[in-house]
């Protein structure tokens, strides 16, 4: 008679992950641990935003077997679909998975487009948070851009995270700074974000992003005017997060 022996838990794989790796470069974590059987199957999800260039070319670099999921919200700027198709083109990105919302779930709850003017919340798990869920599921983990400067929240973020104990979140780049993204685009002579230039350092959905001015914080022009700084696909106990800007993730 075989015994059956437990596998180990979602806790227990990123506590070994973390030891494995703690003293890791971001390079070394993706070239690796994407090929560690503790951590499975992975994707990597992508905005194709301000900084997003940084994480894609690494991992077309070292791991091109990635599958990358990008969230086509149908309310994105123009430019970022444009800088989508350059990046794909550029980087020889072969597995892009564009998703969307289904177009049943949005007839019936934004059948006019205008759900973001009365509910941020509900707009963005409509046309985001489902989406990407719905999209992971057969994954064991999802790498992610966080990095520990973004915020104090992030300050002791580690290579490896439990979400909600049934999936691992993977930040290569946690402890990278803007001076170390900046360098990294221009030393590997990378497109930016159009919109960069224009005044948008952080970048989602086009009625809900503006420019931000000198001064201000770089995602001052998400949400304007809401406590809202998050479209709630980072997960806190398998709960999405909604922070406030003196909280945000």
């Amino acid at each position: 008679m075989l015994l059956k022996v437990d596998q180990p838990s979602v806790a227990e794989r990123v506590a070994v992950l973390n030891a494995r790796y703690r003293h890791h470069s971001a390079t070394a974590v993706l070239e690796h641990a994407l090929n560690d059987p503790e951590l499975g199957q992975v994707a990597l999800v992508s905005s194709f935003g301000a900084e997003s260039v940084v994480l894609l070319h690494l991992v077309s670099v070292l791991a091109p077997q990635t599958p990358v999921i990008f969230v086509d919200t149908r309310m994105l700027f123009p430019e970022t679909l444009e800088y989508q198709r350059e990046l794909a083109e550029k980087l020889h990105l072969c597995d892009i998975r564009t998703i969307r919302a289904r177009k049943t779930r949005t007839d019936f709850d934004d059948p006019d487009g205008t759900l973001h003017q009365y509910s941020t919340d509900a707009c963005c798990n409509l046309r985001k948070v489902e989406p990407l869920e719905h999209a992971l599921q057969g994954f064991d983990g999802w790498i992610t851009g966080r990095k520990r400067f973004q915020n104090a929240d992030r300050g002791v973020l580690d290579f490896f995270e439990n979400e909600g104990d049934f999936r691992i979140k993977v930040n290569p780049l946690a402890h990278w700074g803007r001076e170390d993204l900046d360098d990294y685009i221009t030393n590997n002579n990378l497109p930016r974000h159009p919109l960069v230039a224009k005044g948008y350092p952080s970048i989602g959905c086009a009625p809900c992003t503006s420019p931000v001015k000198p001064g201000e914080d770089p995602r001052a022009g998400r949400w304007r005017g809401q406590a809202k700084t998050e479209c709630g696909i980072h997960f806190v106990g398998g709960k999405p997060v909604r922070t406030t800007k003196d909280n945000a993730l």
